[in-house]
Parts: C-alpha cells; sequence; structure tokens
C-alpha cells in the first residue's frame, strides 16, 4: 500500500538578547510554560537554556505543513518578543561561547551530560528535522537505504552556519562538525532489511551502547516512536519559505525512490564512504561546491545538481502538490543559502553583532507580525 507521505517538521530556534546580540537563557522569561499555553506539545525544550524547540503536528500536505509553520514561527517570534528577546535561525550563532551556556534542567539532558561529557555541553547548534510519514517499516528502510545519496545535496541548500564562538570556520556548515563529534551520527550504512536494522539496535541496547533507538542520532532514520522516515542532517534555515521549500524536496525525493521501490526499479546504492565525500564537500562550500558523479565518476558544481535533482523528481511534484514551494529554490540559488547570507552581511560590515540583527530579520520575514 502506499505511504501516506505525511509530514512534520521541527525547527530549533536560538533566543536572543536584543542588546548584546548574545544567546540568553529563555528559563527566567517563562518562554516554554507560556509557549505550551499558546501552542500546547508543539513547542519543548532543548538540551541548552537558550534553545527552543517547535514542531508541527502531522501535517497531511505542504499547504497544511505551509499553514502550521508560519503560524508557529509566528506565535513564537510574538511571544519572544513581548517577553524582551528575539528569536533567530542559524545552525550555530556568530559568537555565543558554548562554555557560558545554562543546561536545561531536565533527567533525560543530565543522562547524555553524564555520558557525552563536554562534547554534549558543546553540542551548542540548531537543526531542521523532517519527518515523512511511511507505515510501512520494511519499505522505510529500503527507501532511506537509496534517499542517503542525496542527503549532501538536501545539506548544501540548508547550510546556516559559517560562524563559531566570534570565529569564521571557512565552512558553510560547521554545525555538522559540531554534532559529529556525538556516536552513532553522519550518514548510515545501508540494511539489507528492516530485521536486519532491529538486530543491529538489538546489538546496541545489549551491549549498553544505548538504552533506545531514540539515540541513534544519523542523517537520516527510521524515527523509534513514529511511522516516519526523519531527516535530520540540515541546519535551520532562516527564513520559513527555505524550510518549507527543503521540506518539499524532501517529501518529494521519497515519493520518487518509493516509486520506483513500488515498480522494482530501486536507486542504486552507494557506500557510506563514498557519500560521505559529498557530505564533507557540502559541509565545506555548500551551494558554491562541486558534489561528485558517482555513477559518471566526475565532479559536477552543485548549483546544476539541484537543477539535475528536480528533473530527476519532477513526475512525482504535482502529485504532491509542491511545485510552488519548489520553485523557490531557484531563489535559493540565485540569493544563496543562510550562510552565503551571513557571510556577505560579515563582510559588508566587519561586525558579527550586524549578522545577528540579519539573522533576526530574515527568520521573521513572511510572518506578517
Amino acid at each position: 500500500m502506499r505511504p501516506a507521505f505525511t509530514l512534520g517538521i521541527e525547527e530549533e530556534f536560538m533566543t536572543i538578547d536584543p542588546e548584546t546580540r548574545d544567546l540568553r537563557s529563555h528559563l527566567d522569561y517563562g518562554i516554554l510554560a507560556k509557549g505550551k499555553g499558546i501552542l500546547g506539545d508543539r513547542v519543548k525544550a532543548e538540551m541548552h537554556q537558550s534553545v527552543v524547540e517547535v514542531g508541527t503536528n502531522i501535517c497531511r500536505d505542504i499547504q497544511e505543513a505551509r499553514r502550521e509553520v508560519i503560524q508557529i514561527r509566528r506565535e513564537i517570534t510574538r511571544l519572544v518578543r513581548e517577553n524582551g528577546l528575539r528569536l533567530a535561525a542559524g545552525g550555530t550563532h556568530p559568537f555565543a561561547d558554548w562554555r557560558k551556556q545554562g543546561i536545561y534542567p531536565d533527567e533525560r539532558y543530565e543522562t547524555i551530560l553524564e555520558d557525552m561529557q563536554m562534547v554534549a555541553r558543546a553540542n551548542l547548534i540548531f537543526g531542521l528535522h523532517v519527518h515523512v510519514g511511511i507505515e510501512d517499516r520494511e519499505t522505510a528502510i529500503h527507501i532511506m537505504n537509496a534517499a542517503r545519496y542525496f542527503l549532501p545535496h538536501i545539506l548544501a541548500l540548508s547550510t546556516n552556519s559559517p560562524f563559531w564562538v566570534g570565529m569564521e570556520t571557512g565552512l558553510k556548515s560547521y554545525r555538522c562538525k559540531v554534532f559529529d563529534k556525538f556516536p552513532r551520527t553522519n550518514i548510515p550504512d545501508y540494511f539489507q532489511s528492516y530485521a536486519e536494522y532491529e538486530s543491529f539496535v538489538s546489538l546496541l541496547v545489549k551491549t549498553n551502547c544505548i538504552d533506545n533507538a531514540k539515540k541513534i542520532w544519523w542523517d537520516i532514520r527510521p524515527h523509534p516512536s513514529f511511522a516516519t522516515l526523519e531527516f535530520r542532517i540540515c541546519d535551520i534555515p532562516m527564513r520559513a519559505d527555505e524550510t518549507l521549500a527543503i521540506t518539499a524536496l524532501i517529501q518529494c525525493t521519497v515519493a520518487k525512490l518509493y516509486k520506483l521501490y513500488s515498480m522494482n526499479q530501486g536507486f542504486r546504492l552507494y557506500r557510506r564512504a563514498l557519500i560521505m565525500e559529498n557530505k564533507w564537500r557540502a559541509v565545506r562550500y555548500g551551494l558554491d561546491g562541486k558534489l561528485i558523479d558517482f555513477g559518471k565518476r566526475v565532479e559536477v558544481p552543485m548549483r546544476e545538481l539541484v537543477h539535475e535533482y528536480l528533473s530527476l523528481i519532477d513526475d512525482v511534484v504535482d502529485e504532491m502538490g509542491c511545485r510552488q514551494e519548489l520553485n523557490y529554490l531557484h531563489q535559493m540559488l540565485e540569493q544563496g543559502t543562510g550562510a552565503d547570507r551571513q557571510l556577505r552581511v560579515w563582510r559588508e560590515t566587519g561586525d558579527l553583532s550586524k549578522v545577528v540583527d540579519y539573522m533576526i530579520q530574515e527568520t521573521e520575514a513572511g510572518l506578517e507580525l
């Protein structure tokens, strides 16, 4: 039976002091409690006190997802502003020092800190997670195997973290390099079946590597609790339109791969080591780099690959109702990713506070506050 291809979108935002432009804990402002009064379970804490995570309900299609994303961003932005802070979207803060950030008081985070130590404390990053509904777990694992190839392409479009602790890193997604200090991250291997995946998880649990599958933090994974395939590779983009364009790309990718799978025409599988080469290029250069076409054994400019990618999935776009959202990718190719635009402001002003101001402005774009 055809999957529902429902959508769920999670965004992690930073709470900013409007005077210093540094990160500021939201605990003293009661943001979460007030947010739950407005948005219910769609708002929650993350490990650091300056991170607010929001998530949509299950959305039937990209149009419903658009309404949810805009509404949630609008409500949480208004709430944060009313309480004297600002909301900003970026994979890392341009100059905040992770050593000065408080940890949210929660037993789960205390356990992670005890386990990971400084690696967890330094994990001051902000991502976008997209869930696509696939009810059958066997189908999900086969779609995951094929979808791994496209993860660097998707990452390149989302790159939005060129700075770390006041330094220009030279990378478009430094967030990825912060996170890959964790175990069980990055591109997963492929699995012959869901049973093989379950056996892998069981071995990790039995040998006390993890206590449950939620502690497998790959760039793509079958979600442990929901009947979804979860894409976790992206930096959070600045604009809601960017989040929606990337979500549409992910949904259409899954739909296309399912179409091939259902006709017994599976997409060619590549080794993790090869895909990791492309991930590094996406991390380093974003849209300005070249990825490897493994079939042709040549390098191809990332912007050309986006057009090839869109051609590949075009036959499912109208079925998914994603044409409008995917068209925004062309604007993203012209104006650059969040990383490109942050760097542009930095080159023009030499002031990272101005970069933060720009991030706040872009986060609020199109929300009609």
